[in-house]
C-alpha cells in the first residue's frame, strides 16, 4: 500500500518510500518499561529459616566384581581363579544386587575370548560392564 503525500494544488504526487517508525519505537519503549518493572517480581523468594538435623540419607553400597580374563584365557573372579561354568553360576546368584562388573582383560587376549565371557556374563543377568584399561604413556 503506497501513501500519498498531501499537495496544496491536489496533485499527486510521487508515494512516500520512508516507513515512520516513531510507533514501533513507542511502542518499544512501553515494553522495555512494563519488563522492567515486573521483572523483579519474577525472583521474589520467601525468606524461611529451614530446620537443623543431624541425620543424612544413606547411599546404599553398590556392589562391584572385578573379573580379569589373562591372555591364556584362565578366568579370576575378585581374585580368585574360577572355571567359566562356575563363573556363569556365581555370577546369577550375584545379578540380584544388580552389580556393576569391571572387565580387565589383558591386551593379547584374542578377543574371541573375551566375547565369550561377555556373552556369560549377559547370560547371567549382569546389566553393568565396565572396561578396565590402562593410560596412555607418553
Amino acid at each position: 500500500m503506497a501513501f500519498h503525500g498531501f499537495s496544496s494544488s491536489g496533485q499527486h504526487g510521487q508515494p512516500m518510500a520512508e516507513i515512520n517508525t516513531t510507533p514501533l519505537v513507542d511502542v518499544m519503549l512501553v515494553l522495555l518499561v512494563v519488563f522492567m518493572i515486573t521483572a523483579p517480581l519474577f525472583h521474589q523468594a520467601v525468606g524461611i529459616d529451614l530446620p537443623k538435623t543431624v541425620a543424612t540419607q544413606d547411599k546404599p553400597q553398590e556392589k562391584v566384581l572385578h573379573l580379569t580374563l589373562a591372555r591364556d584365557g584362565s578366568v579370576a573372579l575378585d581374585g580368585q581363579a574360577i572355571s567359566q561354568t562356575a563363573l556363569g553360576v556365581q555370577l546369577k546368584a550375584a545379578s540380584a544386587g544388580n552389580p556393576e562388573l569391571q572387565l580387565q582383560a589383558d591386551q593379547a587376549t584374542p578377543y574371541q575370548a573375551v566375547a565369550a565371557v561377555m556373552a556369560l556374563v549377559q547370560q547371567a543377568g549382569v546389566n553393568r560392564i565396565a572396561f578396565v584399561t590402562q593410560p596412555l604413556e607418553h
